[in-house]
């Protein structure tokens, strides 16, 4: 009786040890790592649901961009037209007919919907096209302030009876006829015969000295070319995933009036309506909405923000948005991947750590059993062979060598802890190179995505910009016309203009040789380097000499270069004359080339070295930068931008080292022609 006891002890601590070891073989794959997928699955879901946002919210910004743009060319070239010297000459003559003719050649020219002359009590001097009855003049906030004396520009809703009035067409075209929509909020409406109108109005001068107005319009009602635009301007082919599709709708009120959603294959959503949820959040209470949204059929990721006319009110809304499908999808499909394989590995994993365990907790109750015996005094008990061969078969048969080779083992544990230390080291080093390499990649591709967005940017922005150049330049050459004579007494005024005028080109060139480099290439030829460098010398040869600077010339290069001499001959002046503004007080200029490898390679290394006031090391990193400039006004931040990317065109390099106070090195390495 006294050992019954003593073996329940042993089996409870033996299925003590065999509980514990199943569930350090079943934990880790049951519990914690569904655990941990869950939890990952989450957070993915939810930075995945934040991409989709943050795109939507990106796209947004461009559409508005975009409806600003045109918002403000249309004003620019009605001021532009009242200020010209035509528009003067033909409002001068007194002749409403010859006016009103004037203004349809324009309207037709700057593709409005009508354009007219108002005086200063509000009538009618002349219109295009002609009226059809009394249109409404007085009350606009965009007319009064033309009467004021000052531009403006800005969106207004016109009623059906004053679109008939400026011209029965423009209310045809307006008249939208409203489509059932799912959740929508409730209307007894049936058609929509307002009309979202581009309201700008520019101040002239009418004979005998009066002041009036030029007021124009752009009716944006079933402007379908204007939504495609920005349709096409945020979702470019390829810049959405298979089966999503992006969509761009500007609405009146909670109805669209422009759109490319299709209500079904051939026909757009015109007349339908917005959620009543979206119409609540952006109409009513002014918000901008950045999540679903149910549009017309079909869930998207979308964004809404509020339309303010004239007058401050919300009168409509801008949306952009892609459907949301394919992203559920692909979550779905993840989610069902990341459960099948997780399933698949449990069902291969279970049943070989169940083995392994039970290959465990049988030896081990053997030798317990074992030791039970020599305690109760059966000191030729053995465990004899487990028949597995591991660890615990080795302990159960060296037991009773055990403290003879405590000591030795303890010796060969700590080499192996050093051993292991030193692997450690070895690896913790290789993981920080390839940390440092990982991060140098990433920062280049981050460059490199900026710079394509940038270049995207300003390459709109630059196209843009030429047509009011053209337009100040046809205007100036008409002024001189009209002046004759007289145009000598505003020599100095007409000549500063033009100055302005081909800076702007200059600076228009340089965003355009910045966004399309490759459009501006030039024929690559072999050049000696000092040649290119002495062509230069006479280009900023006043410069130098304005500002005291000398120079001095070392030109050991021996080999040939294959560049555009016009773009090397850019890039050099460009950093001569960056050398002379750090130079205010005067210096000397360093100018050498060398023969010199890089990287194995054979080539010519040419550098341009100032005494000047230096660069502070946080100033270094951004000189490379599009825009950068510490010059003010005077810059444009793209020469340095342009410089390296012809270099880097041609498989070099440009670098620079600068100290405070001590002077700038720059550095142009190219390849030896081959």
């Amino acid at each position: 009786m006294s050992d019954r006891p003593a073996d329940a002890g042993r089996t409870r601590r033996s299925r003590s040890v065999r509980v514990r070891l199943l569930s350090i073989a079943l934990l880790p794959t049951l519990v914690i790592l569904p655990l941990f997928l869950g939890f990952t699955m989450a957070r993915w879901n939810a930075r995945f649901d934040a991409l989709l946002i943050s795109k939507v919210n990106g796209d947004l910004t461009i559409a508005h961009q975009y409806f600003r743009r045109l918002l403000d060319n249309t004003g620019l070239r009605i001021e532009a037209l009242g200020e010209s010297a035509r528009f003067q000459d033909v409002a001068d003559s007194g002749d409403a007919a010859a006016l009103s003719a004037f203004l349809e050649r324009q309207r037709v020219a700057l593709g409005l919907d009508y354009l007219m002359v108002v005086g200063p009590d509000g009538r009618i001097v002349a219109s295009a096209p002609a009226p059809a009855g009394r249109p409404e003049t007085t009350g606009w906030p965009v007319v009064a302030t033309a009467l004021a004396g000052r531009a403006a520009t800005a969106i207004d809703v016109f009623s059906a009876g004053q679109l008939g009035a400026i011209a029965p067409a423009l209310a045809q075209r307006a008249l939208i006829p409203l489509v059932p929509t799912a959740d929508a909020a409730p209307t007894r409406r049936t058609v929509e015969p307002r009309g979202m109108m581009v309201h700008a109005a520019s101040p002239v001068r009418l004979p005998g000295g009066s002041r009036g107005a030029l007021v124009g319009g752009l009716l944006l009602n079933r402007n379908l070319m204007f939504i495609d635009t920005i349709n096409n301007l945020v979702y470019r082919r390829a810049s959405l995933p298979e089966g999503s599709q992006g969509t761009a709708t500007l609405f009146l009120d909670d109805v669209r009036i422009s759109t490319n959603v299709r209500l079904f294959k051939g026909r757009r959503a015109l007349g339908t309506r917005v959620s009543s949820a979206v119409r609540t959040a952006v109409l009513d209470h002014g918000r901008t909405w950045l999540d679903s949204a149910f549009v017309v059929n079909n869930w998207y990721i979308s964004g809404y923000e509020p339309i303010v006319d004239s007058f401050g009110r919300r009168v409509g809304m801008l949306y952009v948005g892609f459907l949301q499908t394919p992203f559920t999808r692909a979550k779905t499909e993840t989610l069902f991947a990341v459960v099948f394989a997780f399933l698949v590995v449990a069902a291969l994993s279970v049943p070989i750590f169940l083995r392994w365990a039970r290959g465990i907790f049988e030896p081990l109750e053997r030798v317990v059993g074992t030791i039970g015996r020599v305690e109760r005094g059966d000191l030729g008990a053995r465990t004899g062979p487990t028949g597995v061969g591991d660890e615990i078969s080795r302990v159960a048969h060296h037991l009773d060598g055990l403290l003879d080779r405590l000591q030795q083992r303890d010796r060969e544990l700590r080499n192996w802890n050093e051993e292991l230390n030193r692997r450690v080291a070895e690896r913790t080093g290789e993981l920080e190179r390839a940390n440092r390499q990982l991060e140098a990649t990433t920062k280049q591709l981050i460059v490199s995505e900026k710079l394509a967005a940038i270049g995207e940017i300003t390459a709109g922005v630059a196209h843009e910009i030429n047509n009011p150049i053209a337009v100040l330049q046809g205007n100036l050459e008409v002024v001189r016309e009209i002046m004759g004579d007289r145009a000598e007494d505003a020599k100095t005024e007409l000549r500063l203009i033009d100055d302005q005028i081909h800076r702007i080109s200059q600076i228009v060139t340089k965003l355009l040789q910045f966004a399309k480099p490759e459009e501006y290439a030039g024929y690559v030829e072999r050049h000696r380097v000092g040649e290119v460098i002495s062509g230069c010398l006479p280009l900023v040869r006043h410069l130098l000499d304005r500002a005291g600077i000398r120079v001095r010339r070392e030109d050991t290069a021996t080999r040939l270069v294959l560049m555009n001499e016009t773009e090397l001959q850019q890039v050099l002046v460009n950093l001569i004359v960056n050398a002379i503004h750090a130079m205010p007080e005067g210096g000397w200029l360093d100018l050498t080339s060398r023969d010199e490898d890089l990287d194995d390679r054979r080539g010519v290394a040419i550098t341009v070295r100032d005494t000047g006031i230096g660069m502070s090391a946080e100033l270094l990193q951004k000189i490379f930068d599009p825009f950068f400039t510490t010059k003010g006004e005077r810059g444009t931040g793209l020469g340095l931008s342009i410089s390296q990317t012809l270099i880097s065109r041609q498989g070099g390099s440009l670098t620079a080292t600068s100290t405070p106070g001590q002077g700038t090195t720059f550095t142009i390495w190219l390849p030896e022609a081959a």
